[in-house]
């Protein structure tokens, strides 16, 4: 039979170290015993674990910082299902920003700029953040005046909507301000 040449690429998939130590991984004298099902107190490691076995469950370390540690009895694979279950809703919770952007010329009109104002205004009504800009193109760069004056014109025109984040940022080419909606009122 011929043997396959040694692959250099090849690794041992990572066993991921449990965030949590479980009964003989525990390596203190005492814990404090917590949960539904024990009585609740200070005990030595041994009779700790004694209790978790009696009772079919493992013994967890749940907050290995404090002294002594605590400790609760339950099933490990049903503690960790808990765990991601409960990660899973606090992501899902979590709100999400969404940036809109409304690009604006150094010489932009009047009607497009109440266009764009519209926009900006249903998009912080949505609870989206707006990142607005002007954008000096060649040689506009020296109208840096006017670029000032239409980002404080529409701040002032976003004003029951939203309050900027910030002062006006010069980046390259580019006069930049954050708004972010404000609370809405139910």
């Amino acid at each position: 039979m011929a043997q396959q040449p040694f692959n250099r690429n090849f690794r041992r998939p990572v066993q991921k170290e449990d965030e949590h130590r479980i009964n003989q991984r525990i390596r203190v004298p005492q814990v404090r015993l917590v949960g539904d099902n024990v009585e609740q107190g200070i005990f030595d490691i041994e009779q700790a674990l004694a209790m978790a076995k009696a009772q079919s469950l493992d013994l967890v370390e749940i907050v290995p910082t404090a002294n002594p540690p605590v400790c609760r009895i339950v099933d490990y694979s049903k503690f960790k299902y808990d765990q991601k279950k409960k990660q899973k809703e606090i992501k899902a919770k979590a709100a999400k920003t969404v940036i809109k952007e409304i690009r604006f010329g150094p010489q932009t009109d009047d009607h497009d700029f109440s266009f764009k104002l519209k926009h900006a205004i249903s998009f912080l009504k949505e609870n989206a953040k707006v990142k607005a800009y002007v954008h000096f193109v060649g040689r506009q760069i020296v109208f840096k005046d006017q670029g000032v004056e239409l980002l404080k014109r529409f701040i002032a025109g976003l004003d029951d909507y939203g309050k900027p984040e910030g002062e006006l940022k010069l980046e390259g080419k580019r006069m930049i301000v954050f708004i972010a909606p404000k609370a809405q009122k139910k």
